[in-house]
């Protein structure tokens, strides 16, 4: 099956939707953390926050971070949870460069590994992580359900998927600040500070389109996820999904 955010694109209808999302993501780099706080005026923190909770009693050994970018939300885990191992992958080289950039000044370098991967195709074993973790980057999969297929592949029985994912809230007036914000606000901003004028256009498209709640409940329970939960943050404006497998 496929979904309408799979086919909406930074930069136009040719090439591969993962090529001109690494390169997207490439050119908004050096800017995306301070973009990504402004946005959300500083919420972002709090999300990666609850999420994160969602796994202390667990307390997973080792962790995948999907979808790393600049590496906040697993340095975030680490310090929370301090697994013996967290893995950390992204397609974009100049994410991974900011965030290997901050998990050298933090000293972490021994306990957290970034590396370059195409969350379709993983390279590793079944069953290999206790816990897997996406914040704000499943909406850009070219194909979500071999990238859900996958993770639900490499965690461990018994082991968590946690995905954070920004929505379009559905009541009033969230639902409407929200529609002035993503598709005024958001693009405007992002056009100064990122100099990408496509880049901030783009995200809220997928934000509009892209499964949200129940259905994504449903789309995680037709994976083999076996337990699901969804918790709606911030009038709606993200969504926590936590799936067991």
């Amino acid at each position: 099956m496929n979904y309408p955010q799979e086919h909406i694109k930074p930069y136009g209808t040719e090439g591969e939707k993962s090529r001109q999302v690494e390169q997207m993501f490439n050119n908004i780099a050096p800017a995306y953390d301070r973009l990504n706080h402004i946005l959300s005026f500083g919420m972002d923190r709090y999300w990666r926050w609850r999420a994160i909770s969602c796994l202390k009693r667990e307390a997973p050994a080792s962790i995948l971070d999907v979808a790393t970018g600049t590496g906040d939300f697993a340095l975030l885990a680490y310090r929370k949870l301090k697994p013996a191992s967290l893995i950390g992958i992204d397609i974009s080289e100049g994410m991974l460069e900011v965030g290997q950039k901050k998990v050298i000044e933090k000293g972490w370098g021994k306990n957290i590994f970034l590396k370059k991967e195409d969350c379709t195709a993983l390279s590793f074993d079944g069953n290999t992580f206790e816990a897997i973790t996406v914040a704000f980057g499943i909406r850009n999969f070219e194909d979500l359900n071999k990238g859900l297929s996958e993770m639900y592949r490499v965690l461990d029985k018994g082991g968590k998927l946690v995905i954070l994912e920004f929505a379009t809230p559905d009541k009033f007036p969230m639902n409407i600040l929200f529609k002035i914000y993503s598709t005024v606000f958001m693009p405007f901003i992002g056009r100064i500070l990122s100099k990408d004028a496509h880049a901030y256009s783009y995200l809220p498209e997928t934000i509009a389109v892209f499964p949200k709640g129940n259905a994504m409940k449903a789309i995680l329970l037709n994976t083999g996820f076996k337990r699901t939960n969804v918790y709606a943050l911030t009038g709606g404006i993200c969504m926590l999904y936590v799936a067991t497998k």
